[in-house]
């Protein structure tokens, strides 16, 4: 996904009962909020959420200077489906770990294809699945990637050099033979070696002997699309730059997508979003994404800020609004989160509610809402367990 970087700014979420606002210091995770709960997405803010159901999920965390949303994304999406299993252990597991296994494989698509291709740091859900399945998982106790307390992580050197070491091999500057021990010893050196054995809480492991233990079967999880450009229930690939491995993703007719979204929120399932958040009313500080009726640019400064700050009507999304956007490139593929929570505000309008690996100090402590029109006009691809899907959309879908 691309880089986007954006100012944090350390306001509490504010959390408000039907009677009283709560001022206490919030822990370094947003959730769990009870069913019935009423919240807001900052100070001030006229936006009342009522929460209809969520899920537990680990704490929030920074991808900082890297553009390995997908990662993080998808390791969040991991923990709370370890915790939605039951298991005792509330496992912090390594999104380095994951980023560290794809360079490689990125590196060999990349010159197979003569350049051709995607190279960098992004990435799609699918792509730590694979990871999951083929290789294992190490705890971010055990795998770091070389960060050290205090600092953030910074990829651009890392990014720079192996694009250039790439580039020479297609140009036919490298020796074939010798382009993968550079590609390893780069990685190695900045992200750190990948351990075959380790020692955790007493145990032996290896990445795979540990994966195990998670209790996650990579072939639970599907990928799921609504683009018309395809058949309806059939697979395809997405065409978007960072889906490098060229997964495929079952496309359904977009409020059938959204009735899988739904389905699973309220069921305790977490949804991993891929989604475009490129819109001016995209506001990760304010904790909000909407789109409003009227366009943004066409609005004065006043009514500007008071999108944010209180609702407003928002644009009616078909599936034909929907794909013009995608076709003309309006929606791209931008960034992956992971959605956790679903809520409804006082007009009975639906929110989605998001974690995102920003950090923790915007306005919800890491977390945003996003509108029902605001994800249907800005999906990419969605991550959920074949669970959360309805009976009917599992049959349409040949899902076993």
């Amino acid at each position: 996904m691309k880089k986007i970087l954006f100012l944090l700014f350390s306001i509490c979420c504010v959390y408000i009962s039907s009677q009283n606002r709560v001022n206490n210091e919030l822990p370094n995770q947003f959730l769990p909020i009870l069913p019935n709960k009423t919240i807001t997405n900052k100070p001030g803010s006229e936006y009342k959420f009522s929460v209809i159901n969520n899920i537990e999920t680990s704490p929030v965390k920074n991808q900082g200077m890297t553009g390995t949303c997908w990662s993080f994304s998808s390791i969040s999406f991991f923990e709370s489906e370890i915790i939605r299993n039951g298991k005792k252990n509330a496992f912090d597991l390594s999104e380095m770990f994951v980023a560290r296994m794809c360079y490689p494989l990125k590196a060999e698509n990349y010159i197979r294809m003569h350049g051709k291709a995607q190279f960098g740091e992004g990435g799609e859900f699918h792509d730590a699945v694979y990871v999951l399945k083929n290789f294992g998982m190490v705890p971010e106790a055990i795998y770091k990637g070389n960060l050290q307390p205090g600092e953030e992580f910074n990829h651009q050197l890392l990014d720079s050099t192996l694009l250039d070491l790439v580039k020479s091999v297609v140009a036919g500057n490298e020796v074939n033979l010798n382009w993968r021990n550079k590609i390893n010893s780069t990685l190695d050196k900045e992200l750190g070696k990948i351990p075959t054995e380790f020692i955790y809480e007493g145990k032996k492991y290896t990445p795979k002997t540990f994966a195990q233990e998670l209790g996650i079967s990579p072939e639970d999880y599907v990928f799921i699309s609504s683009f018309n450009h395809h058949p309806w229930y059939s697979k395809f690939v997405i065409e978007i730059p960072d889906n490098w491995m060229w997964e495929q993703a079952h496309n359904v007719p977009l409020d059938e997508l959204m009735a899988i979204m739904n389905n699973a929120l309220q069921k305790g399932y977490g949804i991993g979003w891929a989604a475009d958040v490129s819109e001016p009313t995209f506001n990760f500080r304010s904790g909000l994404a909407v789109l409003p009726e009227k366009k943004f640019e066409d609005l004065n400064k006043k009514e500007k800020e008071a999108v944010f700050m209180s609702p407003v009507k928002e644009k009616k999304i078909d599936q034909e609004i929907r794909q013009t956007a995608f076709d003309n490139y309006e929606t791209q593929d931008d960034h992956e989160m992971h959605m956790t929570g679903i809520c409804k505000d006082q007009n009975n309008t639906t929110y989605y509610i998001v974690k995102n690996s920003w950090g923790n100090s915007n306005s919800c402590n890491g977390y945003f809402f996003a509108s029902e029109s605001y994800v249907r006009s800005k999906t990419i691809s969605i991550m959920v367990h074949k669970d959360a899907i309805p009976l009917e959309t599992r049959i349409k879908l040949n899902l076993k």
